[in-house]
């Protein structure tokens, strides 16, 4: 039996150990943390659980996939519910407005609150399925970095129809055209965030991002996003998979252009296949050091990363939802602290997460469980302790003005983590949460492939290299890899 080891246990490497056990492999995961998962694990404090990392899911079939491919029924091990209200926005002039799942209620919402005729919403959501319908076989599900795959019908009709993709206009520059209400357009440029991204600065094909939550709905973990990585990790190990924690990977073995191996607590495993769910650049910097980095590690600036509090709310507050904004007044001057000035404005947007709204237990009675994050910069020597203690502040006071309660009063217990932080606990470079950046007008299609062009046998899977970062598509690169593993090696 072939042997694969994969370094690091985020969603994309259990997903590939999943994979690839099925396909015959004999998988060892080795993990530096005592917990798998990455991003993806759990706080615990005074009675009040958090997700420690992403707070959103969607296009959960792609967890339920691996279940399937299994031959098991994902309703036995791991279930969900979609939710009825997606988001709830706030602004400072008073203006609220709800995200319904239901995509037409959610533009009755928009004509009401906002007097946006639904013509406009509608045309607009309409091309961004075109430009989701259209692009996703060969960005999404296939490596951009096999010439082969360029010579499907859907792609090369993909590739035909360019133009109407807004390659070469910014994000934000699509939403003022077509949306123009400045709330809207405030709205619809957030959807950057998703991938660590400036709507000011990122390709306005990116509005297609949007279409994973406006069409396909916004869901909710019945046991929480931890449960995402429990139920896959019990899966990988039904199949055979041996997870090793508390093991750093110190080396990846190169013999004559081929990985051999790793090196692991001074010890040395043998393998036919390594793939690294490492980020990309400490998998070159640490693990490979003696080969030459490609250009788009040495060249390329990192994403954004996030500044998050976990609070334990002793109060209740019934006009929030599970996912909530409360956006800035000069969003542009946001973005450009962010990656011009590699710092957060004295007014950020704040995003609010609750997961007791919907599962029970998350916090103790009559309180609530808040995951309040603020779009940061990476890691860049910043005096963070300064940052937070500003942010703090000045947080408290937005959230507070807007609900008009001092939310203060309640916060009975506190966590925070910060990108350096970030880096140390899941091996992100400079703590950037989505890898390399997409700010460049063609970055997004030019990310790391899954395969190494120079060393046979090695491959990598997650979010820092194709396609992209965050759950549904860290899954997608996982199916990538393994589909490329298969072709190498049938």
């Amino acid at each position: 039996m072939k042997k694969a080891i994969i370094i690091g246990s985020g969603i994309g490497g259990i997903a590939l150990s999943i994979r690839l056990s099925k396909m015959g492999y004999l998988v060892k995961v080795f993990e530096s943390n005592s917990y798998p998962g990455g991003k993806i694990h759990s706080i615990e404090k005074q009675g009040f659980r958090f997700d420690a990392g992403p707070s959103l899911f969607t296009m959960p079939e792609y967890v339920d996939d691996l279940f399937k491919f299994c031959g098991e029924n994902p309703r036995d091990f791991f279930n969900y519910k979609r939710k009825n209200i997606g988001c709830k926005y706030f602004w400072e002039d008073g203006t609220k407005l709800v995200a319904y799942g239901n995509k037409q209620e959610f533009i009755i919402e928009v004509e009401k609150k906002l007097g946006v005729p639904h013509e406009v919403l509608s045309k607009y959501f309409n091309k961004a399925k075109i430009k989701y319908d259209d692009t996703t076989p060969l960005f999404l599900e296939k490596s951009l970095h096999k010439i082969t795959n360029y010579f499907s019908k859907e792609t090369l009709n993909a590739l035909l129809s360019f133009h109407k993709y807004d390659i070469f206009k910014s994000l934000h520059q699509i939403n003022e055209k077509e949306l123009k209400e400045p709330h809207l357009v405030q709205l619809f440029d957030r959807f950057a965030t998703y991938i660590g991204s400036d709507p000011f600065q990122v390709s306005g094909i990116m509005s297609l991002i949007q279409h994973l939550e406006t069409h396909f709905g916004t869901y909710v973990p019945t046991k929480g996003m931890i449960s995402i990585t429990e139920s896959l990790v019990e899966l990988a190990k039904r199949q055979g998979v041996e997870f090793i924690f508390e093991s750093n990977v110190e080396k990846i073995i190169i013999e004559n252009k081929s990985a051999i191996g790793i090196k692991s607590k001074g010890l040395l495993y043998n393998s036919d296949l390594v793939i690294s769910n490492m980020d990309i650049n400490p998998t070159y910097n640490i693990l490979m050091s003696e080969v030459k980095k490609p250009k788009n590690i040495v060249n390329i600036k990192s994403s954004s990363s996030a500044l998050i509090f976990y609070w334990g709310m002793s109060n209740k507050y019934p006009n929030l939802d599970l996912h909530n904004i409360f956006f800035s007044t000069d969003y542009k001057k946001e973005f450009k602290e962010i990656f011009n000035n590699h710092s957060i404005s004295d007014d950020p947007t704040v995003y609010i997460n609750i997961t007791s709204k919907d599962i029970e237990g998350e916090a103790p009675k009559n309180c609530e469980n808040w995951f309040v994050m603020i779009n940061s910069p990476h890691d860049n020597g910043q005096d963070w302790n300064f940052i937070v203690e500003k942010v703090r502040k000045s947080i408290l006071k937005k959230i507070s003005r807007i609900l008009g309660k001092d939310i203060s009063k309640d916060i009975t217990t506190e966590e925070i983590l910060t990108p350096p932080e970030i880096q140390k606990k899941t091996k992100s470079h400079l703590g950037a949460l989505y890898g390399p950046s997409s700010n460049k007008i063609l970055s997004a299609f030019f990310r790391h492939p899954n395969f190494s062009r120079d060393i046979n046998n090695l491959y990598f899977c997650g979010g820092s290299v194709h396609p992209g970062g965050g759950i549904p598509i860290c899954l997608l690169s996982a199916k990538i890899t393994a589909e490329l593993i298969d072709n190498n090696y049938k």
